[in-house]
């Protein structure tokens, strides 16, 4: 029998958060949204001529042009993915771990369509190894499946890794050549590290990650999705948009996630399009914090990986993101001393300990009996509004009091598995 979480909750009904930058609202951007509060007229289902010219700006200045009536803008990645998977069919290929809410997705679909895992390579997460992406789609081919989409995480929650260009290519052309749709989540490409923070697990320093976008290099068939909500928005004001190919089949696709979202009435709301068209706009308050935030998430990502390996656990380096993805199997016995044996109780235990969400590596497509989990670097900014803005603005981040207190509970909690 299918396990579930502890009090019956579905892991559908009570999935994970998504990593958040634990940070103040901007004060500009909360300005726009308070401004266009009494705005009435409802936004048409895949979003108004303002946030889609807003979104094509937004990439032309990241190298990836866009024309705006090639944009769908949705209230958040969910939705939008959901009209997108929706409009495309067939199974979908997932590489794991992924996203927590993406093989949920699959799952609400119904009509028969299975989410399948595929392995990803030792060196990141986000894309699967491109040998057991050509194996597994014919396996399903030859099972009476029907692969029609995969889904990339190049910039990746939850492994924080950055897959190298060349595996983003080699990823892409066999799936492209096993007639796929592409997908990229590109959620986190502006939390990129722009300097090393961490060290291999050999103790060698982790090279500068380089991030290419799958719609660079096949901007004709690779579809760009971006969840604002937590990179340039706060996460409760809903907005993500998708760059759809300009081609005939990219239009098809978008005509048939519009009426999805138009059924589903999943539109942005007025006041949050007013927000996300000005952070689109790449103003400087919202790049420069959006710079600092990343660079802040960095540091504090460096020191909880070294915690990670102190302790005795595994972890890639981490490369974007706000968060770690670790593994605690060498740790093994000293967990199941303590009666954690799975990565549900493993979840439980440190959630319990920590006083913060710890989802367990089940949550993200890995085998119950892995004993991963995803930590979060919001928590250990500090515990207030004063405490984090000051941990944004200190030159040593690291040398707060709180900060250097949270981290070293951190470690003290890792040790302690042993």
């Amino acid at each position: 029998m299918q396990r579930t979480l502890p009090g019956d909750r579905g892991r559908v009904q009570h999935g994970p958060p998504a990593p958040e930058p634990g940070l103040p609202v901007l004060p500009e951007i909360a300005a726009v949204l308070a401004a266009a509060a009494s705005r009435t007229v409802s936004e048409p289902a895949g979003g108004g001529a303002a946030i889609r010219t807003a979104a094509s700006g937004h990439w032309l200045r990241r190298g990836l042009r866009a024309d705006p009536d090639d944009i769908v803008a949705g209230p958040g990645a969910p939705s939008l993915l959901f009209a997108l998977m929706a409009a495309a069919g067939g199974d979908v290929l997932l590489p794991r771990p992924c996203p927590a809410w993406w093989a949920p997705q699959v799952r609400l679909l119904g009509d028969g369509r299975s989410a399948f895992h595929v392995p990803t390579p030792a060196e990141c997460g986000g894309v699967p190894d491109p040998y057991a992406l050509m194996e597994t789609v014919r396996r399903v081919r030859a099972e009476g499946g029907e692969p029609r989409l995969l889904l990339l995480s190049v910039p990746d929650d939850p492994t924080a890794t950055v897959a190298p260009p060349e595996v983003v290519h080699q990823v892409c052309e066999v799936a492209l050549a096993e007639g796929l749709y592409v997908v990229s989540d590109e959620t986190w490409r502006d939390t990129v590290h722009r300097t090393v923070a961490a060290e291999t697990q050999d103790g060698r320093p982790s090279r500068r990650p380089v991030f290419l976008s799958p719609a660079e290099m096949f901007p004709d068939q690779v579809v760009v999705l971006t969840d604002l909500a937590g990179t340039l928005t706060p996460t409760s004001w809903p907005a993500a948009i998708a760059r759809l190919p300009g081609t005939g089949y990219g239009a098809a696709l978008r005509a048939r996630a519009l009426d999805v979202l138009a059924a589903l009435g999943a539109t942005v709301p007025a006041p949050v399009v007013e927000a996300a068209a000005y952070a689109l706009s790449d103003p400087e308050p919202v790049v420069a914090r959006a710079e600092a935030a990343a660079a802040l998430h960095a540091r504090v990502q460096g020191a909880v990986h070294r915690a990670v390996l102190a302790a005795g656990a595994l972890s890639r380096p981490p490369a974007a993101g706000r968060h770690l993805y670790v593994d605690l199997d060498p740790l093994r016995d000293g967990l199941a001393a303590r009666g954690v044996t799975d990565s549900m109780e493993l979840e439980d235990h440190l959630t319990e300990r920590l006083g913060t969400p710890v989802p367990g590596g089940h949550r993200f497509g890995d085998p119950l009996g892995a004993l991963r989990v995803r930590l979060s670097t919001a928590p250990l900014l500090g515990a207030t509004p004063q405490q984090r803005m000051e941990s944004l603005t200190a030159q040593e981040p690291l040398e707060l009091p709180h900060v250097e207190q949270m981290l070293n509970e951190l470690g003290a909690a890792l040790t302690e598995l042993g």
